[in-house]
């Protein structure tokens, strides 16, 4: 907005003593810091600029500007205002110069300076806010109720469910005032005349009235979460009613600084091989930000050899310093990381599956260990090594098992169609019923509010009996029906297989959406954010879904799926990596935020890559399993360490086995020394 001839002279009429500080305080004033003349500029002369090209001023006369602007001398009067032609701060770009300006003005009298903003309001024309923000802003900091919601008035609010909105809250902040201080009559009216009026929700105008059976302050305070009239409440109303006002009226607070934290962050995300804490990430405003791979785990370092055969999922421990392997032969080991990452030892052999170990899942205390057998479930004790029951509840494979992230319990998929809650010790909880998919593999959003399922669609009775009319009306002869393509479509009136990706409301377990996909779903992965899943799909294909719009938001592909099961994850920083196994015997990694397939990582035998897992406490650490019955840990190079041609370490890795009962290997498979228990510390 721009200043007016009156405001324009009196920002230059100074004060005997006057305090820098930051914009919220409407400083209109030059400050004498620095020790410099008021009149002057930091160089001891004034300058003018057009179009941002500074002509200095002389020792004698003012030398006149291009756009005929004339110079002040050395200390006389205040400077000129330079006027530019048309709104843009440049030709080519969209960016308006007022607004730049009025940033400018906020950012230096936030840090102090003052005087410049002061000579910079006067060279422009522009000031940062009307004078009745400043007052707005002094009477909500000094708790002048009525006056504040009288200049609300004049701060452009044209949307009436705004303004009521607005009122609303800074009549909350009087109610809670009046409290603190056990003023309850005068909170009393501020609730019913001013309050109960305008109160968006029942529920939250009945909270409030309960706050009148406080007797003393600190239990208000502690009811309403609020810090009371002396702490940052009054801040934390003005940032609450920046939602309601016009930010061209009154400027979000250092909003120069948020745009320049938007920029970096930006940034981050687009960085293809960024990996490291935004903390740890320093900020440039002269460069743009960019990483090279030196902080990326594309590097084998150690090789876990302890199954014997095929290992089919790896999970680590939320600590970081465990990972669970579960194998065909029947078995799940948990590894142990020492503090050097290169020594590994099996710290204990699960034992006593009667079938192939695929599924398994950490309690979120690290103290228990899932695992799935058919369609048997295991709970461990992760120190011990025993087993602390056995259920066998669900008929069929049971392909899921994922822990409630509050540790209260866990839920368990199957192929049966059922959805099984557990307690944390194991004892059934509830049945979800028969739910329509066979459930292939199943996760609980870090929020606790969703679970997230993939699986083959049952079709319905009535389903089954338009595609038994379909056979009866389009039959080649052999009992199969074909679509428009010539395809197989059903085979005596089953229908074909049909992939479905449902989303449940874990609170009520009903459904939020069902999908339908073409092709087979592997495996589901929920980021930390909650906000996305990655559901690996067969042929060759893993999808990115955005859970709060239930759209496809990205696809990745490169990798190798069309017969096996194959598990992908999130990976680095912020989930900023996908990674995935393949049936090619590759590690293919992907950046999340671009879709650009980054690297294929070799060194897994033949056969299948089967799962993928990234270190929660270390992010430049993750572990692959495959068919060629080993598990490989990935980590960044080291800088003492050197490579082969192939990227592999070149110093040997061994499994390390220590204790009674200890495993070799003899012609491919497993023989036992001493061994008297189901699982076997080494």
């Amino acid at each position: 907005m721009r200043l007016t001839e009156s405001n324009e002279a009196s920002s230059f009429n100074l004060p005997s003593s006057v305090t820098s500080g930051p914009s919220s305080n409407g400083i209109d004033f030059y400050s004498t810091s620095n020790g410099r003349s008021t009149a002057t500029n930091g160089n001891g002369f004034m300058s003018h600029y057009t179009n941002g090209h500074g002509v200095s001023g002389s020792s004698g006369a003012g030398t006149s500007g291009s756009n005929g602007v004339v110079a002040e001398k050395h200390g006389k009067g205040a400077p000129s205002r330079v006027n530019l032609p048309g709104h843009l701060l440049y030709e080519d770009s969209n960016v308006d110069r007022e607004e730049f300006v009025r940033l400018l003005l906020q950012s230096l009298r936030d840090v102090g300076y003052t005087e410049s903003a002061a000579t910079l309001e006067a060279e422009s024309g522009y000031s940062m806010e009307e004078p009745q923000v400043k007052r707005f802003r002094e009477y909500i900091v000094s708790g002048m109720w009525s006056k504040a919601e009288d200049a609300l008035l004049r701060l452009g609010i044209v949307n009436e469910d705004n303004l009521w909105d607005a009122r609303f809250l800074i009549n909350k902040q009087k109610y809670l005032e009046l409290l603190e201080v056990q003023k309850t009559t005068a909170a009393l009216h501020v609730l019913r005349a001013e309050l109960a009026p305008s109160c968006p929700e029942p529920a939250q105008l009945h909270v409030l009235s309960s706050l009148m059976m406080c007797t003393e302050p600190e239990d208000v305070r502690q009811r309403a979460g609020w810090d009371g009239a002396s702490g940052q409440s009054r801040q934390q109303l003005l940032l609450d009613l920046h939602r309601f006002i016009p930010p061209s009226i009154m400027i979000p607070q250092r909003r120069f600084l948020t745009l320049l934290q938007q920029a970096h962050q930006d940034q981050l995300r687009r960085c293809i091989y960024h990996n490291t804490p935004l903390e740890s990430t320093p900020l440039s405003l002269f460069s743009d930000h960019e990483c090279n791979k030196d902080g990326f785990p594309g590097v084998t370092t150690t090789v876990l050899q302890g199954h014997v055969d095929e290992v089919w999922n790896v999970e680590w421990s939320h600590d970081g310093t465990y990972l669970a392997s579960g194998s065909k032969d029947k078995t799940a080991i948990i590894w142990y990381m020492g503090p050097d990452t290169r020594k590994w030892e099996a710290h204990l052999i699960l034992r006593d599956h009667p079938f192939p170990v695929h599924s398994i899942a950490w309690s979120s205390d690290d103290s228990m260990l899932l695992t799935g057998a058919e369609h048997f479930i295991k709970l461990w004790d992760a120190k011990t090594g025993s087993c602390i029951r056995t259920m066998d509840e669900h008929t069929e494979t049971v392909t899921a098992l994922s822990w409630l992230p509050d540790g209260s319990g866990f839920i368990s998929g199957a192929l049966d169609r059922k959805i099984i809650q557990w307690d944390a010790e194991g004892r059934k909880k509830l049945s979800w019923g028969l739910t329509d998919i066979r459930v292939t593999d199943l996760a609980v959003t870090p929020d606790l509010s969703r679970v997230v399922t993939i699986g083959m669609h049952v079709p319905t009775p009535s389903e089954s009996s338009s595609l038994r009319g379909a056979r009866n009306s389009g039959s080649s002869g052999d009992g199969t029906t074909s679509n428009s393509s010539g395809n197989p479509s059903s085979v005596n009136g089953i229908a074909p297989t049909e992939n479905r990706f449902v989303i449940y409301q874990l609170s009520t377990r009903q459904v939020e959406s069902s999908i339908k996909l073409d092709g087979e779903l592997t495996s589901v992965k929920v980021s930390q954010d909650s906000h996305y899943a990655l559901i690996n799909h067969s042929p060759d294909e893993i999808q990115l879904w955005d859970l709060r719009l239930g759209r496809m938001a990205r696809k990745f592909t490169g990798q190798r799926q069309g017969r096996h099961i194959i598990r992908s994850c999130f990976g680095g920083i912020d989930g900023s990596f996908v990674v995935s196994g393949s049936e090619d015997g590759n590690v293919y990694v992907w950046h999340r935020e671009t879709g650009s397939l980054l690297e294929v990582l070799s060194g897994h035998g033949e056969g299948s890559v089967n799962s993928v897992a990234w270190n929660p406490a270390n992010e430049r650490m993750f572990a692959s399993c495959s068919d060629d019955k080993t598990i490989r840990i990935w980590e960044a190079p080291k800088p003492e360490t050197s490579l082969d041609m192939s990227g592999h370490t070149d110093y040997p890795v061994s499994y390390n086995a220590k204790g009674k009962g200890k495993t070799r290997q003899v012609d491919g498979e497993a023989e036992n020394a001493g061994m008297a228990s189901p699982s076997t510390r080494l």
